[in-house]
C-alpha cells in the first residue's frame, strides 16, 4: 500500500492505523500549498479533490476520505483496529468515525483560513459543544469504544492535535487531554509522528 500524506494533516490518522496494523506501506509526501509531490508531479492527477489522505492499494485502486481509508486498513488487519464487519460494535465504531468527520474534523476548517474572528469564535464554541460528548465518553473508558484502541481513536487523536495551534481551549476537557497523552504514548503512534517529523523524543515503552 502507498499512503499520500501531508505532515500533521488528517492523513496522520491512516498513517497511525497502518503502523498499528503492522501492514507494509510506503509514504509519499504531498505539499498541500502547491499540490505537488516531491518529484514535482501534480497531486491533482492522483486525487482530483486535491487533499489527503489517498491510499493506493495493491491493484492500483485509490481510496480517499479519512473515514473510508481507516476502515479499509482496519479490515486488512482483522481484530486489531475495529470490531468485525456486520456487528453492532462495528456500527458503533462507524458512528464515531462519522461524528469525528462531520462534527469535529470539518468544524476546524474555518480556523485554518483567514476567516473573520467572529466566525472563528463561533467555530470554537461549536467544537466545545461537540467535545462534551467525547469528554463524557472518555471519562468512563480509555478509548472511544471501550478498552481497545481503534481507528476512531486514531482519527480523534489526529484532529484534536490541531486544537492548541488553532486556539481551541481543551482545558475544560481533562479526559480528552489524558486521551491525547495516552495515544501519543503508544509506540506505533510515536513511530508515525516521528516519521512525519512531529516529535523528537525517544520511542516510549510498550503500553
Amino acid at each position: 500500500m502507498k499512503l499520500y500524506y501531508s505532515p500533521a494533516a488528517c492523513s496522520l490518522a491512516p498513517h497511525i492505523a497502518l503502523e498499528e496494523a503492522g501492514l507494509p506501506y510506503d509514504l509519499v509526501k504531498v505539499d498541500l500549498r502547491t499540490h505537488k509531490l516531491a518529484n514535482g508531479s501534480d497531486f491533482y492527477k492522483i486525487n482530483p479533490k486535491g487533499y489527503v489522505p489517498v491510499l493506493e492499494i495493491a491493484d492500483g485502486e485509490r481510496l480517499t476520505e479519512a473515514a473510508v481509508v481507516l476502515q479499509y486498513i482496519a479490515d486488512h488487519a482483522p481484530g486489531k483496529l475495529a470490531p468485525a464487519y456486520g456487528t453492532i460494535a462495528r456500527y458503533r465504531l462507524n458512528e464515531w468515525l462519522n461524528f469525528i468527520s462531520s462534527e469535529i474534523h470539518k468544524q476546524f476548517g474555518p480556523l485554518w483560513h483567514d476567516a473573520p474572528e467572529a466566525t472563528k469564535a463561533t467555530q470554537r464554541a461549536t467544537l466545545g459543544k461537540r467535545f462534551v460528548l467525547i469528554e463524557e465518553t472518555l471519562a468512563k473508558q480509555p478509548y472511544l469504544t471501550g478498552n481497545a484502541f481503534t481507528v476512531a481513536d486514531a482519527y480523534l487523536f489526529t484532529v484534536t492535535r490541531w486544537a492548541d495551534p488553532l486556539k481551541v481551549d481543551l482545558t475544560p476537557f481533562p479526559a480528552l487531554r489524558k486521551f491525547q497523552e495516552r495515544v501519543a504514548a503508544r509506540p506505533r503512534v510515536h513511530a508515525a509522528l516521528k516519521a512525519e517529523h512531529l516529535v523528537e523524543a525517544p520511542v516510549p515503552a510498550e503500553v
